[in-house]
């Protein structure tokens, strides 16, 4: 724990490690203190794409933690970047919720069902026949395909609910393309978040609750792998992968006791 506790800088997931549903995980405010007292760098990366940082900060804030904005990452802000930096000024068709939209229309991305450059999906509820349709007929004249993370499923206070892969298959499937996923375990969102921090990958440490997400981007990036137990994965997930995080604990407040 005290190399843990060494790190400059902290990149943490956040459904099960730093809140579950809408309420925070017990010990969370504890961590963040200490973050801010130890002059730690930190950031709460997220491959949800569905809320601004905006929205999420508020969300935190209603449950009692109180962080600035720039301390939120997420994949909508990934992929606008990444889609950005490739083509300049182009336009997509998109599937997903506000969050999404408005991180593609800051980076100069126009909406376009006619044409488009890019297909590109992300989480939402208002997903139809009539979605896939459009985006396979894109696909199929031409446009690429892009998804914001590639998680299959997702935690609520309901259970499961399918995520971003389980929404694009269907259309990579049609189309026989596949979709190249911006959001964690890819390494670019991990990259960024280390030039955000302005930290070396080996003064940092990745936290989180996904084997087949956060310890792998961690250890493909470079990072301290530290996975936590209050989310999606146990002590019997941990044996089902053929790598492991360096450090396993219950949860993010037990670096500040």
């Amino acid at each position: 724990m005290d190399q843990l506790r060494a790190k400059k800088g902290f990149i943490c997931d956040m459904d099960g490690v730093i809140y579950s549903g809408n309420r925070l995980i017990p010990g969370v405010k504890e961590f963040v203190s200490w973050l801010y007292k130890n002059d730690k760098k930190f950031l709460f990366l997220t491959n949800a794409s569905g809320k601004s940082t905006k929205e999420i900060q508020l969300k935190l804030y209603r449950m009692g933690l109180d962080i600035d904005e720039s301390h939120i990452y997420t994949s909508a802000l990934a992929t606008a970047k990444f889609v950005s930096s490739q083509h300049p000024g182009c336009s997509a068709y998109v599937i997903g919720d506000p969050g999404l939209f408005n991180a593609l229309h800051d980076a100069g991305i126009t909406i376009n069902d006619v044409d488009p450059d890019y297909v590109i999906v992300g989480e939402t509820e208002n997903y139809s026949f009539k979605n896939i349709h459009r985006a396979m007929c894109h696909v199929n004249n031409g446009a690429k395909l892009i998804g914001t993370n590639s998680d299959l499923t997702g935690p609520s206070e309901n259970g499961f609910y399918p995520a971003c892969r389980a929404l694009v298959s269907p259309i990579e499937m049609t189309t026989g393309k596949n979709a190249y996923y911006v959001g964690k375990p890819n390494p670019l969102m991990m990259r960024t978040g280390l030039k955000k921090l302005d930290v070396h990958s080996s003064e940092a440490a990745m936290i989180g609750d996904r084997m087949d997400t956060d310890i792998i981007a961690g250890i493909e990036s470079g990072l301290d792998p530290i996975l936590v137990l209050s989310g999606v994965s146990s002590m019997a997930t941990v044996e089902m992968f053929p790598y492991r995080p360096r450090l396993i604990i219950n949860r993010v407040g037990d670096i500040a006791e």
